[in-house]
């Protein structure tokens, strides 16, 4: 047995194919280029192209509603075929064969950007209100046909918008494939051993101080081996972003992600606000920590995520099968709906927890079918891995309240993606605070308070890294050395004095892969955190009422912006007051952390 074989589960993928080689899977994705193919005929024959300005025709509608309805199977279909691909590769990078087949499947499917452009175009040229009146299919979908009207605004001519598709698969998109297989591949030489950096960086919650500190030096060593070719992934990326969204009209590479997230720049402005004006308490969360762990007043970097040595903090069993338990049991609270579902994806295998080589650090959910998912995570036996365990979760139950949606209906925006995984994350850390004694409540309560720090006050710092990488790209390509510069700045900027300012982690951005994958991927995070909190408030003052509405909401998450969602629960998203409400309850988590630190001595 390797020292990766351990008791944690794999997921099922038969449920969508079995093999590459089968006829199921070459059907499948034969007829996925098929219906692609399909879809440009029906589009050169209903003349899907902007229309010149005048009244809403039968014969505009009828297009609509024919494109509409391609769109929505197509994709549906398509989300089968790519998810078996992509999660082959998740768990196993080095997976040739499904690399060269997703390979196939992005080159192939390099139309359909062309003819959603043209589809936006389209839209955009109609009388939008006119449609919505006159089409059901248009006011099934309307939040889309209103939206489209916005992009078809931003938009290149159609010929160089086809190019800028055909490019990007030797551009950003190539670039994202090889931060995403180099670091998922990349191993680390840690005592002797080549060890993956999945697992390398599992050692940051490590019981020994020395293996702690030890793994962060080989971590920070690693990722400087191959800092070059992602500084140059980080360049071009950031480049192409910038120039495409100035080039399509956008005031900036932010205008552009806000509208993507379904809000407004004066929401993010007051979220921002609140979240800066909350550094001191967090900081004041870390120095307690430092006390405790490092015998310091500020953490070292490598301390950061340390578990806590209190005597009975871990008294409860976190392993896998505890977990289960802890979670379908604390869910059924809620509601049976969601601990009936919990229990549905740990019976039928939708979770891979098991760490091993060629896997990819973090945890993700994906959608694979109407109502089912995957759950990929690589499962720690404490607190915070039943935490993780729980947000993915979260993801999975908005993913079965999606289920009677169209795939154009169930576009949900990063920001209102995060709602479901918060708000089961806080009844599950809820219910292990009540049935805690002192010692473990405040192991818990770090848990949580750990988090609570990477999505408010690590975000902030990955926000401002990223504003000043895209501002400074305008000048110049940026070395590694400006990379891990502009890093530890805004690391100094936002952790302050809780943390170390010579023991910080000048490869952040080599680490994170959102970078990547798209622009500010930040904020939507400190969202979903925030909001997902000002929710469960909402439901401990009116359980009853709550339950009727929530699921109502989680399915609407693609056919309506934030704002309007949150209204119906009477909030107000564009005020610092809301933000800081919800701060509020971190803040009294800190107060009862230090609290009982010191009575810990």
């Amino acid at each position: 047995m390797s020292k990766y074989d351990v008791l944690l589960p794999r997921w099922d993928l038969s449920p969508l194919f079995t093999e590459l080689d089968t006829p199921g899977f070459t059907a499948a994705f034969a007829d996925v280029l098929t219906q692609t193919k399909t879809l440009e005929t029906l589009f050169n024959e209903k003349n899907i192209i902007a229309r010149p300005s005048g009244p809403l025709t039968d014969e505009d509608i009828a297009a609509y509603e024919a494109i509409t309805k391609a769109f929505n199977a197509l994709y549906s279909d398509l989300r089968r075929v790519r998810a078996y691909l992509s999660l082959r590769i998740a768990t196993d990078s080095r997976d040739a064969a499904a690399q060269a087949k997703l390979s196939e499947l992005r080159g192939a499917l390099i139309p359909l950007s062309s003819l959603g452009t043209r589809f936006t175009a389209f839209m955009g040229s109609l009388d939008s209100e006119a449609l919505i009146a006159k089409s059901e299919v248009a006011a099934a979908h309307a939040y889309g046909v209103r939206e489209a009207k916005v992009y078809a605004e931003h938009q290149l001519p159609l010929e160089q918008e086809e190019l800028v598709a055909h490019l990007s698969l030797s551009g950003s998109s190539a670039w994202a494939r090889l931060h995403s297989d180099l670091t998922s591949q990349l191993t680390v030489d840690f005592n002797g051993e080549s060890t993956p950096m999945s697992v390398i960086r599992t050692l940051a919650t490590d019981e020994s101080a020395e293996t702690r500190k030890s793994a962060y030096e080989a971590e920070l060593k690693a990722w400087k081996g191959v800092a070059l070719p992602l500084a140059f992934a980080m360049n071009g990326i950031k480049h192409e972003t910038r120039l495409l969204a100035e080039r399509r009209g956008w005031s900036d590479v932010l205008e552009l992600c806000c509208n993507n997230n379904s809000i407004t720049r004066a929401t993010l402005d007051a979220m921002r606000a609140a979240a800066e004006k909350s550094f001191p308490d967090f900081r004041r969360y870390l120095k307690a920590k430092a006390r405790k762990v490092s015998n310091a007043e500020a953490l070292p970097w490598w301390d950061l995520l340390a578990p806590l040595s209190v005597e009975g903090s871990e008294a409860s069993d976190w392993s896998w099968s505890a977990a289960e338990r802890f979670i379908g049991e604390n869910f059924d609270a809620y509601s049976q709906k969601m601990g009936d579902f919990a229990r549905k994806t740990f019976a039928e295998s939708w979770i891979d927890a098991e760490p091993r080589p060629g896997k990819r650090d973090g945890a993700f959910c994906s959608s694979v079918g109407p109502g089912e998912s995957r759950i990929m995570q690589n499962y720690r036996p404490s607190f915070d891995g039943v935490s993780t365990l729980a947000h993915e979760l979260g993801h999975a139950y908005h993913n079965l309240c999606l289920k009677d949606r169209t795939i154009l209906q169930s576009s949900t925006p990063m920001t209102l993606a995060e709602t479901a995984s918060i708000f089961c994350e806080t009844i599950v850390k809820h219910a292990a605070l009540k049935s805690a004694e002192p010692a473990e409540r405040l192991a818990i309560l770090e848990a949580s308070l750990q988090n609570s720090c990477q999505v408010v006050v690590d975000i902030d710092s990955r926000f401002r890294f990223e504003q000043a990488v895209i501002e400074k790209r305008k000048e110049r390509d940026l070395s590694e050395g400006e990379l891990c510069e502009l890093m530890l700045t805004a690391q100094r900027e936002t952790y302050g004095d809780g943390l170390d300012s010579d023991a910080l982690h000048p490869y952040m951005w080599a680490v994170k892969g959102h970078y990547y994958g798209s622009a500010f991927y930040n904020f939507p995070y400190m969202f979903g955190f925030l909001f997902g909190l000002g929710l469960y408030a909402q439901y401990e003052q009116d359980p009853e009422s709550f339950r009727a509405a929530y699921d109502d909401l989680l399915s609407q998450t693609g056919m309506a912006n934030a704002t309007e969602l949150a209204q119906r629960f009477g909030l107000d998203i564009e005020s610092e007051a809301f933000w800081s409400a919800s701060l509020d309850v971190v803040r009294a988590e800190i107060d009862q952390f230090v609290s009982l630190l010191e009575d810990k001595g």
